[in-house]
């Protein structure tokens, strides 16, 4: 099993607890599938480029390549639909090798904080059904930053950044605890090549 020497760890969710970022691209393939098979291929790429980012900023981008006004209840309309169809195939999806035992392992050993682009209740939902939740001290979804909710946990926790590590497989991961002082470990994934060449850090394929 992999070692993480750290006090703290703070987790992202998709693609480094569950394997669950397919899941959501071919949701968002497919809600823009009416404006054309090569522009819903557009929004997949962009999406998978772009782990991390907040649906509902992302929403608001695609709407507007679409020539929508992306009103916020046209925003919200679309993550509702969203939401309706990745939900159970998140909580359906292929748990990363290893991560499940750590978490049982180590969660009474070391701090663990959640930090997901996933909406609050949403997330809370799938830890929930997942029977997992108990395992974090704190679980924090979007709207919240996650560089934002990183700073946030540092300081409510007292915790030395020297002492802590963020696990992500996306460059928002990344950026968030760059901006506070954490050392990053990359979970190396087939849709973050391209960052597995740009960054310096620790990389595990899994956790076993």
């Amino acid at each position: 099993m992999v070692n993480i020497p750290a006090k703290v760890i703070f987790w992202d969710f998709d693609g480094v607890i569950k394997d669950s970022v397919e899941v959501k691209s071919n949701a968002f393939e497919s809600l823009f599938l009416p404006f054309g098979k090569k522009f819903s291929k557009k929004i997949r790429r962009h999406h998978e480029k772009n782990g991390g980012m907040s649906r509902f900023d992302k929403f608001s981008i695609y709407l507007a390549w679409a020539g929508q006004d992306p009103t916020k209840r046209i925003v919200d309309q679309y993550a509702d639909k969203f939401s309706l169809l990745v939900k159970q195939k998140v909580i359906d999806s292929s748990w990363v090798d290893g991560i499940k035992e750590y978490l049982q392992e180590h969660y009474d050993k070391q701090q663990f904080f959640l930090i997901t682009a996933t909406p609050q209740l949403e997330i809370e939902y799938i830890l929930d059904q997942l029977k997992i939740k108990l395992y974090f001290q704190k679980v924090i979804g979007s709207p919240i930053n996650k560089g934002k909710a990183v700073e946030s946990l540092l300081k409510e926790y007292d915790i030395d950044p020297l002492q802590a590590i963020m696990v992500g497989d996306s460059i928002s991961d990344y950026k968030a605890a760059e901006s506070n002082h954490v050392a990053f470990i990359l979970r190396c994934t087939s849709l973050n090549e391209e960052l597995q060449q740009k960054l310096n850090c620790k990389m595990v394929k899994n956790f076993l």
